[in-house]
Parts: C-alpha cells; structure tokens; sequence
C-alpha cells in the first residue's frame, strides 16, 4: 500500500471523523483524482520537443498523458488544425497518491525561495488547484536531458464539501501552506 494512502486511512480519517463529526467512514472527505494539464506554445510543434515533453510527464506521474489536438484552426492566435495545443492526463488511486506523495514531500521543498503554497487556489467546491512554472523541482528530471522549460497545472480534485474541509484535509495530507 502507497504510504501517504495509508497515512490517509490510519492517520487523517479518524483526525477529519472527529473534528467535522461525520457518522460515517463513507463521509470523510479523500482525494478523488489530480489532473495533470499543460499547455503548448508554437515552439512545441516541433515533434522531438513534443516527445520529450511527453516523456518528462510520463516519468514525472508513471502514466502516459494524452497529447490534445486543435479542432479548427484560428488565424488570429496561429492555431491549425489538428495542431497539438497541449497535454493532460488524470491520476486515481495508487499512482495518485504516490503522485501527491512526491509532490508534497519533494517537489514543493525543492522550489527557490519556497514559502508554502497559496490558501486562495481552491475553487468553492473542495477542489485545488497549483500552477508550476517548470518540470526541474521534480527530482525525477535529469537537468542536462531538459530541453524546454514548461510549467503545468496540478488540479486536487477532492470529495469535500466546500472548501474549509478541503483546506483541512490537505493540510493534515502534509500540503505545506503559507502562515
């Protein structure tokens, strides 16, 4: 079992069940899924920077991401059709709390000057979402094999409420939010 999923059930569920008095263990808010999104710019039409951006985010989550394709073409914004406008893929389970894991415990740490992540990112519904600005926090991402910096969004979908319980479950999973 994934070590942040058993922290989850042994650790969280009794803390979340006492603090929010749910009767239920089928009550208590968890992480759903985490969608994983990138966008492309023009340079990325290139099809050797497409795979490598492919690889780094198949190495980055241990799942292969689908590559999303323009469905008509904008002059304005310099779009074609069928032209790759970004990637995305969707995290459940195992391979989501692994993700969060690494996330939480070395990504997060490994930004310069790092003060916590912002308490304003949830959207209403429990859900939260982090913009990243470049892949090389990850620890899994060799430096030298890096060809074009591109940032992400990492999207926490949870089954809370609102978002003060969504807030707290993240905080007790370890998420380091600034004071």
């Amino acid at each position: 079992m994934q070590r942040l999923k058993s922290f989850y059930f042994k650790e969280v569920v009794p803390i979340l069940k006492d603090n929010f008095d749910y009767k239920n263990v089928n009550q208590v808010p968890k992480v759903q899924k985490i969608i994983i999104n990138r966008g492309f710019d023009e340079s990325c039409q290139n099809n050797k920077i497409l795979d490598v951006l492919v690889r780094e985010l198949n190495i980055i989550s241990g799942q292969r991401p689908v590559v999303a394709k323009a469905k008509k073409a904008i002059a304005s914004f310099k779009v074609k059709e069928n032209m790759p406008v970004g990637m995305f893929l969707t995290l459940r389970g195992d391979k989501m709390y692994s993700f969060l894991d690494r996330l939480i415990n070395l990504a997060l740490p490994r930004i310069r000057d790092f003060q916590g992540v912002t308490h304003s990112s949830f959207d209403g519904s429990g859900n939260y979402t982090i913009g990243l600005n470049e892949q090389l926090m990850f620890p899994e991402i060799e430096f030298d094999k890096v060809i074009k910096i591109q940032g992400m969004d990492i999207c926490i979908v949870t089954t809370c409420n609102n978002d003060k319980e969504a807030l707290f479950l993240l905080k007790q999973l370890g998420m380091p939010f600034r004071s």
